[in-house]
């Protein structure tokens, strides 16, 4: 099973569907979106991902509530700030990460097989102990340059950044 993993979205519509394209490519069956959306209107940028979609809020949603109307209106999970999710045999904790002792506490716990998270817009995958830590970079490309979403494999723990743009 392929996952496909994104955050740091920041409202660029033109990234936000590049990355959807990107990931629909790579013919994933699940997206897990660490937040920072932004605006309820990322929504109908995002809702083009063929496979079905888990998200959190990040530390940058203003209209929270009207965020989650409008992911359930388009059949898209909005969980809040953190989420369990097993998938393909394995156990992911998604969050955004801008609390970062919560972040280092899910890590060093190995409860979970892969932590997802977002927040640094930095792209990297690194094993920690015996936890898979992944974050995919950001979509919008406004602190690094770069627009990258992550995917990985469920069944080999193997991760990819493939960048966008």
């Amino acid at each position: 099973m392929l996952l496909g993993l994104m955050a740091d979205t920041h409202d660029n519509i033109h990234l936000i569907d590049r990355a959807v394209e990107r990931l629909n490519e790579e013919g994933v069956e699940l997206v897990l979106h660490a937040g920072d959306y932004v605006s309820p209107f990322t929504v109908d940028h995002l809702r083009g991902v063929k496979a079905k979609f888990v998200g959190v809020y990040g530390n940058n949603e203003a209209e929270r509530a009207i965020l989650k109307r409008r992911f359930q209106e388009a059949g898209m999970e909005l969980r809040g700030y953190f989420a369990e999710v097993r998938c393909g045999g394995i156990h992911i904790a998604l969050l955004h990460g801008h609390e970062a002792e919560l972040l280092n506490s899910l890590i060093r716990s190995e409860a979970f097989d892969v932590v997802v998270h977002g927040h640094t817009h930095r792209a990297e995958v690194k094993k920690i102990g015996e936890t898979l830590v992944v974050n995919p970079g950001e979509v919008c490309g406004y602190l690094t340059g770069r627009c990258t979403v992550a995917v990985l494999d469920a069944e080999t723990l193997e991760c990819r950044i493939l960048d966008v743009a």
